[in-house]
Protein backbone atom coordinates (compact mmCIF):
# COMPACT_ATOMS: atom_id res chain seq x y z
CA UNK A 1 0.00 0.00 0.00
CA UNK A 2 1.31 3.42 -1.00
CA UNK A 3 2.26 5.61 1.96
CA UNK A 4 1.48 9.34 1.83
CA UNK A 5 3.34 11.86 3.99
CA UNK A 6 1.24 14.55 5.68
CA UNK A 7 2.88 16.89 8.21
CA UNK A 8 5.41 14.43 9.57
CA UNK A 9 3.24 11.30 9.54
CA UNK A 10 2.82 8.53 6.99
CA UNK A 11 -0.66 7.31 6.09
CA UNK A 12 -1.97 4.54 3.88
CA UNK A 13 -3.14 5.98 0.57
CA UNK A 14 -6.81 5.45 1.42
CA UNK A 15 -6.42 7.12 4.81
CA UNK A 16 -4.52 10.21 3.62
CA UNK A 17 -6.93 13.09 4.22
CA UNK A 18 -7.03 16.83 4.84
CA UNK A 19 -9.85 19.14 5.89
CA UNK A 20 -12.53 20.09 3.36
CA UNK A 21 -12.09 23.61 4.77
CA UNK A 22 -8.47 23.74 3.58
CA UNK A 23 -8.12 26.81 1.37
CA UNK A 24 -6.17 24.77 -1.17
CA UNK A 25 -9.34 22.80 -1.83
CA UNK A 26 -11.67 25.78 -1.56
CA UNK A 27 -9.63 28.31 -3.54
CA UNK A 28 -6.57 26.59 -5.03
CA UNK A 29 -4.49 28.40 -2.41
CA UNK A 30 -1.26 26.43 -2.25
CA UNK A 31 1.87 25.51 -4.16
CA UNK A 32 3.34 22.28 -5.43
CA UNK A 33 6.22 20.58 -7.22
CA UNK A 34 6.32 17.53 -9.48
CA UNK A 35 9.59 15.63 -9.08
CA UNK A 36 10.98 12.43 -10.56
CA UNK A 37 12.72 9.46 -8.98
CA UNK A 38 15.28 7.58 -11.05
CA UNK A 39 17.06 4.53 -9.70
CA UNK A 40 15.83 5.30 -6.21
CA UNK A 41 17.34 8.79 -6.28
CA UNK A 42 15.35 12.02 -6.40
CA UNK A 43 16.27 14.05 -9.49
CA UNK A 44 17.31 17.68 -8.93
CA UNK A 45 15.67 17.80 -5.50
CA UNK A 46 17.48 20.96 -4.43
CA UNK A 47 16.21 22.88 -7.46
CA UNK A 48 12.64 21.70 -6.89
CA UNK A 49 12.69 22.60 -3.20
CA UNK A 50 14.13 26.03 -4.01
CA UNK A 51 11.34 26.68 -6.53
CA UNK A 52 8.73 25.46 -4.03
CA UNK A 53 9.91 28.01 -1.47
CA UNK A 54 10.06 30.75 -4.12
CA UNK A 55 6.45 30.00 -5.08
CA UNK A 56 5.38 29.98 -1.43
CA UNK A 57 7.14 33.27 -0.72
CA UNK A 58 5.47 34.87 -3.73
CA UNK A 59 2.01 34.07 -2.36
CA UNK A 60 2.84 34.91 1.29
CA UNK A 61 2.66 31.26 2.36
CA UNK A 62 5.01 30.23 5.15
CA UNK A 63 6.05 26.59 4.91
CA UNK A 64 6.22 25.15 8.45
CA UNK A 65 9.44 23.25 7.75
CA UNK A 66 12.96 24.17 6.73
CA UNK A 67 14.21 23.37 3.24
CA UNK A 68 16.44 20.68 4.69
CA UNK A 69 13.50 19.11 6.52
CA UNK A 70 11.37 19.10 3.37
CA UNK A 71 14.16 17.44 1.37
CA UNK A 72 14.64 14.87 4.12
CA UNK A 73 10.89 14.15 4.18
CA UNK A 74 10.84 13.65 0.41
CA UNK A 75 13.72 11.17 0.57
CA UNK A 76 12.12 9.40 3.50
CA UNK A 77 8.81 8.99 1.68
CA UNK A 78 10.54 7.66 -1.42
CA UNK A 79 12.43 5.14 0.72
CA UNK A 80 9.33 4.01 2.63
CA UNK A 81 7.50 3.39 -0.65
CA UNK A 82 10.54 1.56 -2.07
CA UNK A 83 10.09 3.50 -5.29
CA UNK A 84 13.00 3.03 -7.72
CA UNK A 85 11.46 4.91 -10.63
CA UNK A 86 8.44 7.11 -10.10
CA UNK A 87 6.91 10.51 -9.57
CA UNK A 88 6.64 12.72 -6.50
CA UNK A 89 3.94 15.29 -5.90
CA UNK A 90 5.05 17.70 -3.16
CA UNK A 91 2.20 19.99 -2.06
CA UNK A 92 1.93 22.76 0.53
CA UNK A 93 -1.58 24.01 1.26
CA UNK A 94 -2.62 27.25 2.97
CA UNK A 95 -4.35 25.19 5.66
CA UNK A 96 -7.88 24.91 6.99
CA UNK A 97 -9.89 28.04 7.76
CA UNK A 98 -13.31 29.57 7.57
CA UNK A 99 -15.21 30.21 4.36
CA UNK A 100 -13.99 33.35 2.64
CA UNK A 101 -10.76 34.36 0.95
CA UNK A 102 -8.94 35.85 3.94
CA UNK A 103 -5.76 33.76 4.43
CA UNK A 104 -5.37 35.17 7.96
CA UNK A 105 -8.26 32.94 8.98
CA UNK A 106 -6.38 29.78 8.09
CA UNK A 107 -4.15 27.69 10.32
CA UNK A 108 -1.91 24.66 10.07
CA UNK A 109 -0.56 24.54 6.47
CA UNK A 110 -0.35 20.97 5.20
CA UNK A 111 2.86 19.57 3.73
CA UNK A 112 1.90 16.57 1.60
CA UNK A 113 4.22 14.19 -0.24
CA UNK A 114 2.83 11.59 -2.63
CA UNK A 115 5.14 9.05 -4.27
CA UNK A 116 3.58 7.04 -7.07
CA UNK A 117 3.89 6.08 -10.74
CA UNK A 118 3.17 8.32 -13.72
CA UNK A 119 2.96 7.74 -17.47
CA UNK A 120 2.19 10.94 -19.32
CA UNK A 121 2.52 9.80 -22.93
CA UNK A 122 2.56 6.34 -24.54
CA UNK A 123 5.92 5.02 -25.84
CA UNK A 124 4.98 5.52 -29.50
CA UNK A 125 4.90 9.31 -29.01
CA UNK A 126 8.54 9.27 -27.92
CA UNK A 127 9.43 7.15 -30.93
CA UNK A 128 7.35 8.86 -33.61
CA UNK A 129 6.45 12.24 -32.09
CA UNK A 130 3.15 13.83 -31.14
CA UNK A 131 0.85 16.47 -32.57
CA UNK A 132 -0.11 19.67 -30.76
CA UNK A 133 -2.64 22.41 -31.42
CA UNK A 134 -2.66 26.07 -30.37
CA UNK A 135 -5.23 26.75 -27.66
CA UNK A 136 -7.45 29.82 -27.70
CA UNK A 137 -6.95 30.06 -23.92
CA UNK A 138 -3.87 32.22 -23.36
CA UNK A 139 -1.37 31.85 -20.55
CA UNK A 140 -2.17 33.85 -17.40
CA UNK A 141 -1.02 37.45 -17.67
CA UNK A 142 2.13 37.74 -15.50
CA UNK A 143 0.69 40.82 -13.77
CA UNK A 144 -2.43 38.85 -12.81
CA UNK A 145 -0.91 35.56 -11.70
CA UNK A 146 2.76 35.10 -12.48
CA UNK A 147 3.24 31.75 -14.28
CA UNK A 148 6.53 31.30 -12.42
CA UNK A 149 4.45 30.56 -9.32
CA UNK A 150 3.66 26.85 -9.41
CA UNK A 151 0.33 27.21 -7.65
CA UNK A 152 -2.37 24.62 -7.05
CA UNK A 153 -4.74 26.66 -9.22
CA UNK A 154 -4.15 25.05 -12.63
CA UNK A 155 -7.47 25.95 -14.23
CA UNK A 156 -5.72 28.05 -16.89
CA UNK A 157 -3.73 25.02 -18.01
CA UNK A 158 -6.68 22.65 -17.69
CA UNK A 159 -8.89 24.75 -19.97
CA UNK A 160 -6.17 24.75 -22.63
CA UNK A 161 -5.68 21.00 -22.11
CA UNK A 162 -9.39 20.44 -22.75
CA UNK A 163 -9.08 22.37 -26.01
CA UNK A 164 -6.23 20.12 -27.08
CA UNK A 165 -8.11 16.96 -26.19
CA UNK A 166 -11.23 18.11 -28.06
CA UNK A 167 -9.01 18.73 -31.10
CA UNK A 168 -7.66 15.19 -30.87
CA UNK A 169 -4.29 16.16 -29.37
CA UNK A 170 -2.79 15.16 -26.04
CA UNK A 171 -1.08 18.53 -25.58
CA UNK A 172 -1.84 22.14 -26.50
CA UNK A 173 0.37 25.14 -27.16
CA UNK A 174 -0.38 28.29 -25.16
CA UNK A 175 0.40 31.86 -26.21
CA UNK A 176 0.99 34.78 -23.86
CA UNK A 177 -0.89 38.08 -23.80
CA UNK A 178 1.38 39.43 -26.57
CA UNK A 179 0.60 36.55 -28.92
CA UNK A 180 4.03 34.99 -28.42
CA UNK A 181 4.65 31.34 -27.63
CA UNK A 182 4.72 30.68 -23.90
CA UNK A 183 4.59 26.94 -23.23
CA UNK A 184 2.30 23.95 -23.45
CA UNK A 185 -0.21 23.05 -20.76
CA UNK A 186 2.32 21.04 -18.79
CA UNK A 187 5.59 21.28 -20.68
CA UNK A 188 8.12 23.80 -21.93
CA UNK A 189 8.73 23.99 -25.67
CA UNK A 190 11.89 24.03 -27.81
CA UNK A 191 12.40 24.40 -31.55
CA UNK A 192 15.46 23.76 -33.70
CA UNK A 193 16.28 25.90 -36.72
CA UNK A 194 19.50 25.50 -38.70
CA UNK A 195 21.24 23.74 -35.82
CA UNK A 196 20.32 26.33 -33.18
CA UNK A 197 18.07 25.43 -30.23
CA UNK A 198 15.47 28.09 -29.44
CA UNK A 199 13.11 28.36 -26.48
CA UNK A 200 10.92 31.14 -25.03
CA UNK A 201 12.55 33.24 -22.29
CA UNK A 202 11.29 33.40 -18.71
CA UNK A 203 9.57 36.75 -19.31
CA UNK A 204 7.40 35.18 -22.03
CA UNK A 205 5.14 34.01 -19.20
CA UNK A 206 6.46 30.51 -18.59
CA UNK A 207 7.31 28.30 -15.67
CA UNK A 208 11.08 27.99 -15.42
CA UNK A 209 11.12 24.22 -15.76
CA UNK A 210 13.76 22.14 -14.01
CA UNK A 211 13.82 19.76 -16.98
CA UNK A 212 13.98 22.78 -19.32
CA UNK A 213 17.11 24.01 -17.55
CA UNK A 214 18.59 20.51 -17.65
CA UNK A 215 18.01 20.29 -21.42
CA UNK A 216 19.71 23.67 -21.91
CA UNK A 217 22.70 22.46 -19.87
CA UNK A 218 22.94 19.25 -21.90
CA UNK A 219 22.72 21.13 -25.20
CA UNK A 220 25.45 23.59 -24.27
CA UNK A 221 27.66 20.76 -23.02
CA UNK A 222 27.25 19.19 -26.47
CA UNK A 223 28.14 22.51 -28.18
CA UNK A 224 24.61 23.03 -29.48
CA UNK A 225 23.91 26.79 -29.61
CA UNK A 226 21.00 27.77 -27.35
CA UNK A 227 18.98 30.97 -27.67
CA UNK A 228 16.23 32.19 -25.35
CA UNK A 229 14.10 34.61 -27.35
CA UNK A 230 10.51 35.58 -28.08
CA UNK A 231 8.99 33.10 -30.54
CA UNK A 232 5.82 33.12 -32.63
CA UNK A 233 3.76 30.25 -33.99
CA UNK A 234 5.48 30.91 -37.29
CA UNK A 235 8.75 29.78 -35.69
CA UNK A 236 7.18 26.44 -34.79
CA UNK A 237 5.60 26.00 -38.21
CA UNK A 238 8.91 26.51 -40.06
CA UNK A 239 11.17 24.79 -37.52
CA UNK A 240 13.39 21.87 -38.48
CA UNK A 241 12.55 20.15 -35.19
CA UNK A 242 10.37 20.70 -32.14
CA UNK A 243 10.14 19.00 -28.77
CA UNK A 244 8.67 19.46 -25.30
CA UNK A 245 10.31 19.06 -21.92
CA UNK A 246 8.85 18.50 -18.48
CA UNK A 247 9.27 16.53 -15.29
CA UNK A 248 6.63 13.97 -16.24
CA UNK A 249 7.11 14.18 -20.02
CA UNK A 250 10.94 14.28 -19.93
CA UNK A 251 11.85 15.01 -23.59
CA UNK A 252 9.17 14.22 -26.17
CA UNK A 253 9.30 15.15 -29.89
CA UNK A 254 6.59 17.14 -31.68
CA UNK A 255 6.09 16.46 -35.39
CA UNK A 256 2.97 18.47 -36.17
CA UNK A 257 1.44 21.73 -34.90
CA UNK A 258 -1.94 23.08 -35.97
CA UNK A 259 -1.99 20.40 -38.68
CA UNK A 260 1.32 21.67 -40.13
CA UNK A 261 4.10 19.10 -40.43
CA UNK A 262 7.28 20.17 -38.64
CA UNK A 263 10.53 19.43 -40.48
CA UNK A 264 10.46 15.95 -42.00
CA UNK A 265 7.52 14.90 -39.87
CA UNK A 266 9.79 12.70 -37.77
CA UNK A 267 11.85 13.35 -34.62
CA UNK A 268 15.01 15.18 -35.66
CA UNK A 269 18.64 14.43 -34.81
CA UNK A 270 19.07 17.12 -32.12
CA UNK A 271 15.82 16.06 -30.44
CA UNK A 272 16.92 12.43 -30.46
CA UNK A 273 20.40 13.31 -29.18
CA UNK A 274 19.08 15.43 -26.30
CA UNK A 275 16.53 12.79 -25.36
CA UNK A 276 19.28 10.16 -25.28
CA UNK A 277 21.52 12.41 -23.18
CA UNK A 278 18.70 13.15 -20.77
CA UNK A 279 17.92 9.44 -20.51
CA UNK A 280 21.60 8.70 -19.82
CA UNK A 281 21.82 11.44 -17.20
CA UNK A 282 18.78 10.27 -15.29
CA UNK A 283 19.24 6.51 -15.63
CA UNK A 284 22.98 6.25 -15.17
Amino acid sequence: MTKVYINGKLYDKNDAKISVYDHCLLYGDGVFEGIRVYGGKVFRLEEHVRRLYDSAKAIWLEIPMSREQVAEAVNRTVKVNDKKDGYIRLVVTRGAGSLGLDPRKTTDPQVIIIVDDITLYPPEFYEHGLEIVTAATIRNHPNALNPRIKSCNYLNNILAKIEGIRAGCVEALMLNHKGEIAECTGDNIFVVKRGVLWTPPIDAGILEGVTRNTVIELARADNIPVREAALLRHDVYVADECFLSGTAAEVVPVVKCDDRVIGTGKPGPITRALRERFHALTRE
